[in-house]
């Protein structure tokens, strides 16, 4: 069978088609293999992620103006012949003020046995497609609008996984997760509830494979179950306030902009490069849709009963120094205003163009139209961007 899907060799992963092998219910990732078995192998990598943007976009941490994005230092190598271990802390400019943020700290195991692995303390979920993966690695200068209302951009959290990849022929996991969830609570302006201390429990699966040596695919299915996610008595006042500043929304706290009990998501990407080699030509087609439910106790003044998100992109190197990208994105909402609610629909058009001097440096071209009838805004932004890697890194995922 090939090895080029994930650039690992997936004979490693099986277990050896052991009958007892397929008992196991949870799946680890292929993206979850952390190190190899060298313990001499600790990495301390950086990568600078600057922008100058023309304007504000929607649902989105950065400002207009000058101002660092994902600015991240990483250490990371195996502990022992056992466990892997990872920090990675984000520095970021925002208003004036430059934010520290430990987004990554953690352990996993690399020795249970049967494909199985346990990673605990503070690391990137693994549900949708984009979630696992650190915000410089993107095809575009921001992350499309479902994971900016739906996850803060990308969401992490204290917790623990259990996964497992099954003994197929075709690349198969499953997993589960369990996380404090303070990143995705609902709003409580005047701290009347009583939230949950293990509050968000996601499982997801990812099956994917070769077509022939030139094409790859994956997809998956997840869900996240949000124990405080459910807007209570005081949704109203916290909707009409968070639409005042939706169109600019300011603060880097990655927290999510609404809110929901029950998350779906289904993606798929799709990648295919001139003989396998991906180095001199490329092309990534990708997918996710995100269907919540349990919003909210307000039926009676007509609320929503989900909120819905989606995009679609496309991303072609055309050469080892030059890519280019479209992509179309759009959230379908609900916020209170005056005692009832409204549909809030944002939609958005991106496409750019880059230079890649080396797989380590990246110059962003980016134009981002976007608009809302509701609000009343219909909008063009430039965007320029820069993307520099120091130091060890870590090939990108899938």
């Amino acid at each position: 069978m090939h090895t080029n899907f994930l650039g690992i060799d997936m004979n490693f992963l099986l277990c050896g088609r052991k009958p007892w092998c397929a008992i196991g219910l949870i799946v680890m990732s292929g993206q979850s293999v952390a190190a190899s078995s060298d313990t001499n192998n600790l990495q301390l990598s950086a990568v600078v992620n600057g922008y100058y943007q023309d304007g504000q976009q929607a649902l989105a941490e950065s400002s207009e103006g000058f101002g660092l994005g994902e600015t991240e230092v990483s250490l990371g190598g195996n502990i022992d012949d056992a466990f892997y271990g990872k920090v990675t802390t984000v520095l970021a400019y925002h208003d004036g003020d430059t934010e520290l943020e430990l987004e990554e700290a953690f352990i996993q195991t690399l020795a249970l046995p049967a494909g199985l692995s346990l990673r605990a303390g503070r690391f990137l979920s693994d549900i949708g497609y984009l979630n696992s993966q650190h915000l410089h690695t993107d095809d575009f200068s921001d992350r499309p609008l479902p994971y900016r209302a739906f996850l803060g951009d990308h969401y992490f959290d204290d917790g623990l996984r259990l996964a497992y990849v099954m003994p197929t022929d075709l690349y198969w996991t499953l997993g589960v997760e369990a996380f404090s969830g303070d990143k995705l609570r609902a709003a409580d302006p005047e701290g009347h509830r009583d939230f949950s201390s293990v509050g968000v429990y996601t499982a997801f699966t990812k099956v994917g494979g070769d077509l022939g040596l030139e094409s790859s695919w994956q997809l998956g299915l997840s869900y996240l179950r949000n124990e405080n996610g459910r807007a209570g008595e005081h949704h109203e006042e916290h909707a009409e306030a968070e639409g005042e500043h939706a169109h600019g929304d300011e603060g880097h706290d990655h927290q999510a902009k609404y809110t929901a009990e029950n998350t779906y998501i289904i993606d798929g990407v799709y990648k295919w490069a001139p003989q396998g080699n991906n180095k001199y030509q490329q092309l990534t087609l990708a997918a996710e849709y995100f269907y919540l439910t349990g919003l909210n106790e307000h039926a009676e003044l007509g609320a929503a009963d989900y909120f819905s998100g989606w995009y679609l992109s496309g991303h072609y190197q055309f050469s080892p120094q030059w890519s280019t990208g479209l992509r179309y994105s759009r959230v379908d909402v609900q916020e209170s205003h005056d005692e009832h609610f409204d549909d809030i629909g944002y939609q958005e058009w991106d496409v750019n163009l880059a230079w890649h001097h080396s797989h380590f440096s990246t110059v962003r071209l980016q134009l981002t139209h976007q608009n809302n009838d509701m609000l009343g805004f219909d909008d063009n932004i430039v965007t320029l961007q820069y993307v520099m890697s120091l130091g060890a890194h870590n090939a990108h995922q899938f």
